[in-house]
């Protein structure tokens, strides 16, 4: 009789050669590793898993299920999704944060408690489906700051600041079906912004052919035609094309290292839209900033998918840099009113919030969905309206200073 690591490897060893055959090498050398860990950690677990033993080998089945259908990715119903994709994303990051539970395994220890994460995520699931509505406001006082630090929102205040809705990493596909995206641009339109901006990643895998779909739930947008701009994500790279038709559809400007000039009532804005790099970002940004000067008299914004490249900017060449990319960090202690996250124990890329260096800024939305590792957990999905104060001279001696507890006349 086959032991269960045998039939787990065997069908580690299908869902590999579809994936080399049927799709890439890159994706049939990222089945493997995932599925792999995956193999190791439940594998370690399953002797201690007691009467949970056939329901979680079920989860598991269900994990090569959904690795094996992205061989052909498409966007999947809502009953599959309900009864395949969500449970397997569960299981697969109950797997890998039980990773600690199968050391102790592996040392002789008991794995008291290894039902604790999947427990967890469990959470996860349903913060991944929802979002934190807020309202910000940013001052861009030009302060100069050494370092790229977080830093505080500021409290003086423009009589006339400018409103953006970001949006950003909506990864359409598993966690974001068509009809909340939709309801999300549907949401960021009511909040009458001056300017809705879309820091990219719209797309999965799932979701790479899916321009009708795309089409469908950006389509709120083109209500504000002429002031929905958006910039290139990583994975919008694997099918520019669907983001492309999707942006003309709905009269977004896709802006692929351009250069956007928008007169407002009260503002002039100049927005730069940087396209993804995966290499020479110094060299990259740079050259696109010789191409687009500043412009007298215009807020200068770049919209810059992975906050990591922000350190690569020239300094001085942004009042506000737009990123996404992390997610807000997606596993941390955001929910409770800290900032710590995951992410910033092994990296120093910004996470979230508003970050500074030198006299530019930044802000890291948190994301509308995600992608990567399966679920949210403590860090939710972001709905905000941003408003900008800009701190020329003349709104500096007009502003009211609430910092002190008072507000002048």
């Amino acid at each position: 009789m086959m032991t269960p690591l045998v039939i787990w490897l065997g069908a580690l060893a299908v869902v590999v050669a579809c994936a080399w055959f049927g799709r890439s090498r890159a994706f049939a050398l990222y089945s493997a590793v995932s599925l792999g860990l995956q193999v190791a950690i439940w594998s370690a677990l399953f002797p201690d898993a007691g009467p949970l033993r056939i329901p979680f080998a079920l989860c598991q089945a269900l994990v090569f299920v959904h690795y094996l259908r992205l061989v052909w990715p498409r966007m999947r119903s809502t009953a599959y999704r309900a009864a395949v994709s969500i449970p397997a994303l569960w299981f697969a990051a109950g797997t890998l944060l039980a990773f600690p539970w199968a050391i102790a395994v592996a040392v002789g220890l008991t794995p008291y408690g290894w039902w604790l994460p999947y427990a967890i995520c469990l959470v996860g699931v349903a913060q991944s489906f929802g979002s934190r509505h807020e309202e910000l406001d940013l001052v861009l006082d030009g302060e100069h700051r050494e370092g790229i630090v977080r830093c505080d929102a500021g409290s003086l205040r423009t009589h006339k600041p400018l409103k953006i809705v970001q949006l950003s990493d909506p990864h359409l596909g598993p966690f974001m079906s068509v009809d909340r995206l939709r309801r999300i641009c549907r949401r960021a339109v009511e909040k009458r912004p001056d300017l809705i901006l879309i820091t990219g990643d719209f797309l999965t895998m799932e979701s790479q052919s899916a321009v009708d779909e795309l089409s469908d739930a950006l389509s709120p947008l083109r209500q504000l035609a002429g002031r929905v701009i958006a910039c290139h994500g990583n994975h919008d790279l694997e099918a520019p094309a669907t983001v492309a038709e999707a942006c003309r559809r709905n009269e977004i400007q896709l802006l692929v290292d351009q250069e956007a000039v928008v007169a407002l009532p009260e503002h002039e804005v100049q927005i730069i839209g940087a396209d993804f790099r995966f290499r020479d970002r110094r060299e990259h940004l740079a050259e696109l900033c010789r191409r687009f000067p500043r412009r007298a008299g215009h807020l200068r914004l770049v919209l810059l998918h992975d906050p990591g490249a922000f350190r690569h900017l020239p300094e001085g060449e942004a009042d506000l840099v737009l990123s996404g990319h992390t997610h807000g960090g997606q596993l941390g202690l955001y929910s409770l009113g800290l900032p710590g996250t995951m992410m910033r124990l092994f990296l120093s890329i910004p996470d979230h919030g508003f970050w500074s260096r030198g006299t530019d800024r930044l802000y890291v939305h948190r994301g509308n969905g995600h992608y990567g590792f399966p679920l949210r957990l403590g860090v939710p999905a972001e709905e905000s309206l941003l408003r900008l104060h800009l701190m020329t001279p003349a709104a500096l001696s007009n502003a009211p200073r609430l910092e002190r507890g008072f507000e002048s006349e």
